[in-house]
């Protein structure tokens, strides 16, 4: 089992920045992706941005500029710094953990994010 703790959401002016953190713990494989989504009231969970145990990263056309994702494998932790926010960004953002042999794969609670104009 694998738990993930999402932290650093809250309400932000438009043009502001925020930076999200997701910390794993558990039964944590070697080979793993991380990455953020989010999802808004009545709309499907979208990407934001992922990155693999290699560092190779990818980004929502929405985000690419403004968004910067980066992990800490000492520390099981991704983090998405997110900078020009603008009031569409506003969403719940998910944390998620994919293994990348067992093909099996964790969510976070959700962090809210909001950004007022």
């Amino acid at each position: 089992q694998v738990q993930l703790v999402e932290s650093g959401g809250g309400l932000v002016q438009a043009g502001g920045s925020l930076r999200l953190s997701c910390a794993a713990s558990g039964s944590i494989f070697s080979l793993y992706a991380m990455g953020w989504y989010r999802q808004g009231p009545g709309k499907q969970r979208e990407l934001v941005a992922t990155i693999t145990s290699g560092d190779s990263t990818n980004y929502a056309d929405s985000v690419k500029g403004r968004f910067t994702i980066s992990r800490d494998n000492a520390k099981n932790t991704v983090y998405l710094q997110m900078n020009s926010l603008k009031p569409e960004d506003t969403d719940v953002y998910y944390c998620n953990i994919h293994f990348v042999v067992a093909g099996t794969g964790y969510w976070g609670q959700g962090t809210q994010v909001t950004v007022s104009s």
